[in-house]
């Protein structure tokens, strides 16, 4: 422990082409800290070497962020077979050691139960028990082992809701007295606000008027309803507009961006659902900023990235009617049932027909205030996971010895 001193805290590089909201999630949470808690820690993000430059370099870029490069970290490495077996991945620790670590934020990864370090383990949520249809049953039990370790190897556990705070009361209620709920608020840097949105919308020849779906092509996003409502509004002669980006890459189902775009091409909707790629965030802001409203008709969240980007601009939203979503909007957007596109292609129309003029939206009043609810809330978590861990240390030091 570096007494006095900004605390180390170890995160693992989550790169954009795996997981967008994620890669996001952290650099929100970087730059948070460095505005709100400057001072109390020093984030120290590991990254395998392949991980690209750029984004590594952005975040670098965060005041008092380091960046490290260690083939410790490489994907390709199985590093769980000894964190399991052994309890700890050795190259793993020896890199903390290195530098100087005090804390560690573990995500997707498992570094061992014997990690000689305080570790809070973030889970998202808990998809692969409320969909477990959309999981191979290698993958659910290789999740939900993850999870189990975690939890027996008494790290302190971070929630994004009440709502996977709820479910986890229901799937592991032994340790919902040890977790602690911190709700993600993003507050974009100057440099990913620097395009110009008029130009942006031109670059990708949009309409005016538009919807924008920004969510990776993965089953659960359910891009399925999007083009069912299309179709609806198509047969009344009705044509919206709705602006697609994210990875098209989901390693559990390889083909399902091209089943996607094979109907609209059977349905002859490539004028109404336009595909822009994998985007810049610049881009993705810009859009976001000029949008007639965010759709997100995911089948599951945990704390949408997405519809917290909408809401630090103050954009309309139609969302899939989940318990997060509300929680997340407070009740303030359209929502409709996830299988019912006929309510989606409703609230297309409705939303369509709210005409104002075309205006480029600014960050809403009030978003600093939760950012820095963000930042706090994740420093306490941090730092309690700290102390417990100092506490525990020194039972076993003052402890007598068993007798024989």
């Amino acid at each position: 422990m570096n007494t006095g001193a900004p605390l180390r805290v170890a995160f693992t590089h989550i790169p954009q082409q795996f997981w967008a909201g994620g890669h996001n999630y952290q650099s929100n949470l970087l730059a948070a800290l460095d505005q709100y808690r400057q001072g109390e820690f020093t984030p120290v993000v590991f990254a395998e070497n392949g991980d690209a430059d750029a984004e590594l370099d952005a975040l670098a870029r965060i005041p008092g962020v380091e960046v490290v490069r260690s083939g410790a970290f490489d994907r390709r490495r199985v590093g769980l077979a000894e964190a399991l077996g052994l309890g700890v991945d050795r190259a793993i620790a020896v890199e903390f050691r290195k530098k100087r670590i005090d804390v560690v934020f573990e995500t997707a990864r498992f570094f061992g139960w014997r990690l000689p370090f305080p570790t809070v383990a973030w889970f998202p949520d808990f998809q692969h028990r409320r969909l477990p249809q959309l999981f191979s049953p290698s993958a659910r039990w290789r999740r939900d082992v993850g999870f189990r370790v975690k939890i027996a190897s008494g790290r302190t556990i971070m929630l994004s809701s009440e709502s996977a705070l709820r479910d986890c009361r229901a799937f592991f209620p032994a340790i919902a007295g040890r977790a602690s709920v911190v709700r993600f608020a993003s507050r974009p840097s100057p440099e990913l606000l620097a395009s110009d949105p008029v130009e942006v919308v031109r670059q990708y020849d949009l309409p005016e008027r538009f919807f924008y779906l920004p969510n990776q092509f993965w089953r659960h996003k359910n891009h399925q309803v999007v083009v069912d409502a299309l179709s609806i509004l198509s047969a009344r002669g009705i044509e919206p507009v709705v602006a697609v980006s994210g990875s098209k890459n989901d390693p559990r189902e390889p083909d399902y961006f091209e089943k996607i775009m094979a109907q609209i091409n059977e349905r002859h909707l490539s004028r109404n659902f336009r595909y822009l790629g994998m985007i810049p965030l610049s881009h993705v802001y810009a859009l976001l900023r000029v949008s007639t409203a965010l759709i997100n008709p995911s089948r599951f969240e945990g704390w949408s990235t997405t519809v917290e980007e909408a809401k630090s601009f103050g954009v309309p939203m139609i969302l899939s009617d989940l318990e997060v979503h509300r929680e997340q909007t407070a009740g303030t957007a359209r929502y409709f049932g996830t299988d019912n596109p006929g309510q989606l292609a409703d609230h297309l129309v409705r939303e369509n027909q709210n005409i104002k003029p075309f205006s480029v939206r600014n960050l809403v009043p009030g978003l600093d205030e939760r950012v820095a609810t963000f930042a706090g809330g994740f420093a306490s978590t941090i730092r309690a996971a700290s102390q417990s861990w100092q506490k525990g240390k020194s039972r076993l030091t003052t402890a007598p010895p068993k007798p024989d």
